[in-house]
């Protein structure tokens, strides 16, 4: 974690491609995606009818996530726990990279806002996949003037998820930074076991909750 100064200033560039600025969130991101897939890569390989200490971990993790997804969004919409358990795994080990040094890709606004924009897409897809034309006809639903207000409201979704996860995490980082430059060194390390850890996973499941709810409820309020 770095200086008070250095968490303000936001994520540095640490090289340019054509003309493109890599900032620090984007490698990091790339560091949790690689992580992320070596992770899958060993705890997939020899998978066997009587699972050892390694698989009962895999099976333990997706039973759960599995079991979340179904009890919030309905037996019928269990498919969508790959997609609901990659996010949450994403979000949840770019929360934590500070316990490592490293700067949270999710104290930088435009990832916490692309992660919004990706949910917003999402609930809007499998709404109309769900209901077709009856879908958008519900915006101008109970009565046509207030159509742009529908709009804005939804509009507004992946703003304010993105700038919920974005103001956790940046708030996270500024209180590591004072802590770390005004206290010894144990008492930071403690702090990071809240702010990095438990706060940063605390985080990443407010962020799935709200995208399950909010998908379920465009496609399936009227089932």
């Amino acid at each position: 974690m770095g200086s008070l100064d250095e968490v303000l200033e936001g994520a540095k560039t640490v090289f340019t491609i054509f003309g493109v600025d890599i900032t620090e969130s984007v490698v990091n991101t790339w560091i949790v995606m690689a992580v992320l897939v070596i992770l899958a890569l060993v705890f997939s390989r020899n998978l066997k009818l009587y699972p050892d200490k390694r698989q009962n971990i895999v099976e333990i993790i997706v039973d759960g996530l599995t079991g979340l997804v179904t009890s919030t969004m309905g037996a019928k919409n269990r498919n969508f726990t790959p997609f609901i358990g990659t996010v949450f795994l994403l979000i949840a080990f770019s929360n934590i990279l500070g316990i490592f040094g490293l700067r949270s890709p999710t104290a930088d606004f435009s990832v916490t806002l692309a992660y919004g924009i990706v949910t917003f897409f999402c609930i809007h897809f499998f709404a109309l996949k769900a209901k077709g034309w009856s879908y958008i006809k519900g915006f101008g639903q109970p009565f046509i003037f207030l159509l742009p207000i529908n709009i804005i409201g939804e509009v507004a979704k992946p703003f304010s998820l993105g700038m919920r996860l974005y103001g956790n995490l940046l708030g996270g980082s500024v209180i590591m930074a004072m802590i770390s430059g005004a206290i010894a060194l144990f008492v930071p390390a403690v702090a990071s076991i809240y702010f990095d850890l438990f706060s940063g996973f605390l985080q990443s499941f407010i962020f799935i909750m709200l995208t399950m709810v909010f998908i379920t409820i465009a496609k399936d309020d009227e089932d």
